[in-house]
C-alpha cells in the first residue's frame, strides 16, 4: 500500500471541545494501492544554460529512479500532498508532494509533520529558550508550543512539484 496524504482546514478543537484561536490544516491519510515499478528518467549532470541552446547529447548519464533518489527509507517513509499556503516561506506550496520519514529524529530548524490534539500539521520546528514550537512559513497562521498535545510525527526529507 501506497500512503497519500492530503490537508483540509479545520479549526482544532480543544480537550474541553472549545475550538483553538488558531486555524491549523489537518492531513487525511488515503491508502492507495500500487505495485512498486522502477520510474527511470535520464539524469544530466551538468548545468542548464537558461540563455542560448546547448546541445545535450555527450551529457547523458546513468538512469535515475526518482522514488529511489527521494526515498532513503521507503519501510519509514510516508508521501503526503500539501493542501495549504502556511508553508509557501520554505518553498512548501499548495498540491506540493512531500516525503516525510518517521526515522529520521527531529531537530530545531527540521519541517515536520505533528499531531497537535490529533489534528496534523505542516511546520518548521524551532527553539526559543527552552521550549520548542511549532512556526509557519507564512504570514496569517499562528505558533503551537510543543507540549503534551503535540507529537511530532515525522520529519520532512524531500519534496516533489509538478509545473
Amino acid at each position: 500500500m501506497f500512503l497519500i496524504c492530503s490537508y483540509r482546514r479545520t479549526l482544532p478543537r480543544q480537550p474541553d471541545s472549545r475550538p483553538l484561536q488558531n486555524l491549523m490544516p489537518a492531513l487525511l491519510l488515503h491508502d492507495l494501492p500500487f505495485e512498486i515499478i522502477p520510474l527511470e528518467a535520464r539524469m544530466l549532470l551538468c548545468s542548464t544554460p537558461a540563455g542560448f541552446p546547448s546541445p545535450a547529447a555527450d551529457d547523458i548519464e546513468e538512469p535515475i529512479d526518482l522514488g529511489t533518489w527521494l526515498i532513503e527509507q521507503p519501510a519509514a517513509s510516508y508521501v503526503m500532498r500539501v493542501d495549504g499556503t502556511s508553508m509557501a516561506g520554505a518553498g512548501i506550496n499548495d498540491g506540493d508532494l512531500i516525503v516525510v520519514s518517521r526515522a529520521k529524529k527531529p531537530r530545531p530548524g527540521h519541517i515536520v509533520v505533528a499531531l497537535v490534539h490529533g489534528d496534523r500539521t505542516l511546520k518548521r520546528l524551532k527553539r526559543a529558550g527552552d521550549r520548542l514550537w511549532l512556526i509557519a512559513e507564512a504570514e496569517g497562521y499562528g505558533e503551537t508550543i510543543v507540549d503534551e498535545n503535540v507529537e511530532i510525527w515525522g520529519v520532512v526529507v524531500g519534496l516533489a512539484r509538478r509545473y
